[in-house]
């Protein structure tokens, strides 16, 4: 493989200028995650901070109950057993869980946190272990629903869509996906991928990894698994209930001091936007930044008169109230998105927190309230970004003389100018000419008729009218018979947006990783293990 790099538009300003203009941003995160001696300032801080996070064995006595069912590898199994020593460190990042995995950008999480935590292994000399959060309590299916694959027929994105038979807003985790709905999901991704050798080797391990889950975050895991568990990623569902007993401790300090967490976020907001930062995440003023489940649904508690409710008034709870169920029923409690990084350093002794663009953008939010809670925030890594390309589009690029940036940027532009250059016959000059030449003859003739009968004036003038839309239509006939004669080509150049641009993104927020497996080769994963061994932030290009 080949590898370049090449700048992509930034998704976020203070994501952005985290990365590349760091001095901008001190305030809202602290230490320079470029430098050295953050690294070991941080390792220090948590060399003498166990004790404030919850006890080692009980978690990864957890994990290993949840990745013995989805993530099953003997690599997990030592990534867990060093997990558990006293000294051992932690990369992490997070997403939601996503259908047949979502899109690219998961699986170059997925790389980054490995990789991220290989680095830090031989930098300081001590074990790192990679760990994946599942985002699955999270309850916007729309979000997580769907991916796409780029067929050979339609030449742009399919849409793959997975349905839900209940209308509560339930954490994904806990919203069941019936047998016969993965069959067709399965089904509609087999008529979407082109036939290859590997097609068949493909569809089997995506069927054993999802068809006897009832959830979708237990097929992500499965898959997620199959793809890195050899790479010991260990992998933790954020609503598997056998963590609440041990975040328990959390939620209830989250809640006993939840005004001035209130405050603190309500700050840092403030501070972002004085900068001239937009928000990426909302700050509520009545906001108590913590979900409880009722009957099902996740609802968003606010905080208002000392009494915690959701907005429709279905539960209200005192401070007092609150506390007590909390220890009754801990599974009913989940994390927002300004608390579950408080909650990820809680559990782990995190040493670097992979994350995209706008988390880095959210998490500025976050930086107080770690410190309320007595904790500090960890090392801030930007996830790795990548787009494939294949010697096909390369050739097509090079033919016609474009770039990366031309395809990000102005691709439409460049199309049209190459597109006129092949129009001999220069039509819009041409029939500019003609109009104007008819006008020129016409309009005197119109004129003079008027004098003869006022009526012949109008009737002129409509006719004139009338004339002018044939021109037009046979213009407009011109041009289409020229797209025509250059089909072909034109095909070419909208093969080229739809595979690294595809509907205005970037590739890696739109396409999922098995039209590439599919393509490539089951070794494509390892490929892109090797090629990325070296941790870059700036984006790159990858030539298969």
């Amino acid at each position: 493989m080949e590898v370049v790099t090449e700048p992509l538009q930034a998704g976020s300003a203070l994501a952005n200028d985290y990365i590349h203009h760091y001095e901008k941003v001190v305030p809202l995160y602290g230490e320079d995650y470029h430098q050295d001696i953050t690294w070991i300032d941080r390792v220090q801080w948590l060399d003498n901070t166990e004790d404030r996070r919850v006890n080692r064995h009980a978690l990864v006595d957890i994990l290993k109950q949840y990745n013995e069912k989805h993530n099953s590898h003997a690599a997990v199994y030592t990534s867990l057993q060093l997990l558990e020593k006293p000294g051992t460190l932690v990369v992490t990042g997070g997403q939601q869980s996503g259908l047949f995995t979502g899109s690219l950008l998961v699986v170059y999480k997925a790389i980054t946190i490995i990789q991220a935590a290989r680095e830090a292994t031989k930098r300081l000399n001590r074990p790192v272990v990679p760990v994946f959060w599942i985002a699955g309590e999270d309850h916007d299916w729309d979000e997580v629903n769907h991916t796409y694959i780029m067929t050979d027929e339609m030449q742009q994105p399919s849409k793959l869509a997975l349905h839900k038979y209940t209308n509560s807003r339930s954490s994904v985790s806990y919203t069941p996906v019936s047998t016969e709905e993965w069959e067709r999901s399965i089904r509609i991704l087999s008529e979407s991928l082109p036939d290859s050798d590997v097609k068949g080797s493909i569809l089997t391990k995506i069927q054993r990894c999802i068809i006897n889950t009832d959830n979708l975050s237990n097929a992500f895991a499965n898959l997620l698994g199959d793809l890195f568990g050899e790479y010991g990623l260990v992998l933790l569902d954020s609503a598997d209930p056998s963590l609440r007993k041990l975040e328990a401790p959390i939620f209830q300090a989250m809640i006993e001091r939840n005004d001035e967490l209130g405050r603190a976020y309500r700050s840092a907001a403030d501070h972002i936007v004085s900068l001239g930062y937009n928000l990426q995440a909302d700050v509520s003023d009545d906001g108590a930044n913590l979900f409880y489940i009722h009957n099902g649904n996740r609802l968003l508690l606010m905080k208002q008169d000392g009494k915690f409710m959701d907005r429709k008034g279905l539960v209200t709870f005192t401070e007092e109230q609150l506390l007590d169920m909390l220890q009754v029923h801990p599974e009913r409690f989940s994390n927002n998105v300004l608390t579950r990084p408080i909650m990820q350093d809680s559990l782990f002794p995190v040493l670097a927190s992979v994350l995209g663009q706008g988390e880095i953008a959210y998490w500025a939010i976050t930086r107080q309230a770690f410190e309320i809670l007595n904790l500090k925030m960890p090392i801030i890594l930007p996830r790795m970004s990548f787009t494939l390309l294949d010697g096909t589009q390369l050739k097509y690029m090079d033919k016609y003389g474009i770039t990366f940036q031309d395809v990000q940027y102005r691709l439409a532009e460049r199309r049209e100018q190459w597109l006129s250059d092949q129009d001999t016959l220069n039509i819009d000059e041409t029939f500019a000419e003609a109009r104007s030449a008819f006008e020129k003859l016409y309009e005197p003739l119109i004129n003079d008729l008027g004098k003869l009968e006022k009526g012949l004036l109008t009737l002129g003038q409509n006719n004139k009218g009338k004339i002018i839309d044939q021109i037009s239509f046979l213009e407009h006939k011109s041009k289409e018979a020229l797209e025509q004669k250059h089909a072909a080509a034109l095909l070419q150049w909208d093969r080229i947006g739809t595979t690294l641009f595809p509907m205005g993104k970037p590739q890696e927020r739109v396409y999922n990783i098995y039209q590439y497996l599919n393509h490539y080769g089951l070794s494509l994963i390892k490929d892109l293990m090797d090629t990325t061994v070296d941790y870059l932030e700036e984006h790159r290009v990858i030539l298969i």
